[in-house]
């Protein structure tokens, strides 16, 4: 008998129909003997229908008055999933992050869980009772309710998983893995049977969307095993573990993520003295806007150009600032491109096997794809590039690396 927590989000229990599809499968975990806890989302388009009522009251609402707000989608679906579970003969109890006890800090609206007291729900399951907790949300040491931000069930189901010490953490979503690139810009992308911790992080900090990042970083610090499984569709999913022995025989590169929401910016005729970076970045990064890639080149003049991304939403402001900073350090110009992409190679592979960046670049070359900027680390290279031929680039790169799905008879 295992231990099981699942988590379910806003698509799979978007409808009542879809609740009582849920309660049907978690009877069936629950007939097969195991003890399960269950954490659920929002209703799909709960929170936002939420939000929106708050800002017709306040533009910028309170954020301690719009965590109890949005907090309350939650506790509909939990309230909905027992009472499923009860009319099917499954012995079941809700709970809110409240009344579990997620411990949280007081940053409303993106709060981040310091501790969970497991007593209550340990005592139901030996009862033999279904757990269902309210995902997304707890309480800070005040006793006022606080949310994780967005996607904050993941980590709810993750860190239940960690303080229960459970066999399994499964994330069920409107996809059946984790797939080598996106189906829809690769259709001979292939669904990855297991990956390690850092890919999956690697992966989700490139654009993978499938997991929340938060929740990556929780199950790889505790050693939480996760599977990403379909809500309506049997397999058996990808399980994201720790163990890399098994990957040293996979492929070298496990998949290919990629992010339309980046941005350039450049300040050029810099002068070269000690201290130039902080003088560009630091005002930058006192305007709360996170740097990604960097590159800074040495001319003969004496002077540098300086180009570092930026996500989509920050170019405006970062732009403003830069011609702010070339104005008082005496650089020439500073200019912007939002029509850019980044594209990445993770594996952990990589460690073991020599000439992968080179690879990559030989398969862009062949698609006469210029690199703009290169950033790497143990297990993956990342380039920025035109993002006209991000597509391109990325089945290239797919082909390139032997990732494409065997074609099937008659294709």
């Amino acid at each position: 008998m295992a231990l099981i927590v699942q988590k379910f989000g806003g698509t799979s229990v978007g409808t009542v129909e879809r609740i009582e599809q849920v309660a049907e499968k978690v009877k069936k975990f629950r007939e097969a003997g195991h003890d399960i806890v269950v954490v659920v989302s929002a209703m799909s388009g709960e929170t936002n229908r939420l939000i929106g009522l708050a800002k017709q009251v306040m533009e910028q609402p309170v954020p301690r008055e719009l965590d109890v707000m949005v907090s309350t989608g939650e506790q509909v679906t939990i309230a909905l999933l027992s009472m499923a579970l009860i009319k099917r003969g499954v012995s079941a109890v809700s709970y809110t992050g409240n009344q579990v006890r997620i411990l949280t800090d007081s940053a409303h609206t993106k709060a981040r869980i310091l501790s969970i007291d497991d007593a209550n729900i340990r005592s139901d399951l030996k009862a033999g009772r279904v757990v269902v907790v309210a995902g997304f949300q707890g309480v800070d040491e005040h006793g006022n309710i606080t949310t994780l931000g967005r996607g904050g069930s993941d980590t709810t189901g993750v860190a239940l998983a960690a303080a229960l010490k459970a066999d399994e953490c499964q994330i069920y979503t409107d996809v059946d893995g984790v797939y080598t690139t996106d189906p829809r810009v690769v259709p001979q992308a292939r669904r990855l049977d297991k990956i390690t911790f850092e890919e999956m992080l690697e992966m989700a900090s490139l654009g993978s969307k499938v997991l929340q990042i938060r929740s990556v970083e929780f199950a790889g610090k505790y050693n939480v095993p996760l599977r990403v499984l379909h809500s309506f569709q049997e397999g058996p999913g990808t399980l994201i573990t720790l163990d890399e022995e098994e990957s040293m025989e996979q492929p070298i590169i496990s998949g290919i993520a990629f992010n339309r929401d980046e941005a350039k910016l450049t300040i050029r005729g810099v002068p070269d003295t000690p201290g130039v970076a902080f003088k560009i970045l630091g005002p930058i990064s006192a305007a709360n806007i996170e740097v990604d890639m960097i590159v800074q080149n040495v001319s003969h003049d004496n002077t540098t150009d300086f180009t570092f991304t930026v996500h989509r939403n920050d170019y405006l402001a970062a732009l403003e600032i830069l011609k702010q900073t070339a104005a008082n350090i005496g650089a020439r110009e500073a200019t912007g491109d939002t029509n850019i992409a980044k594209v990445s190679i993770v594996g952990v592979g990589m460690r073991s096997h020599a000439g992968v960046a080179s690879r990559m670049f030989e398969a862009l070359a062949k698609e006469s794809i210029n690199i703009q900027m290169i950033s790497t680390s143990e297990i993956k290279v990342s380039v920025v590039i035109e993002e006209k031929y991000l597509e391109l680039a990325v089945r290239a790169l797919h082909t390139a690396f032997e990732l494409d799905a065997p074609a099937r008879q008659g294709e």
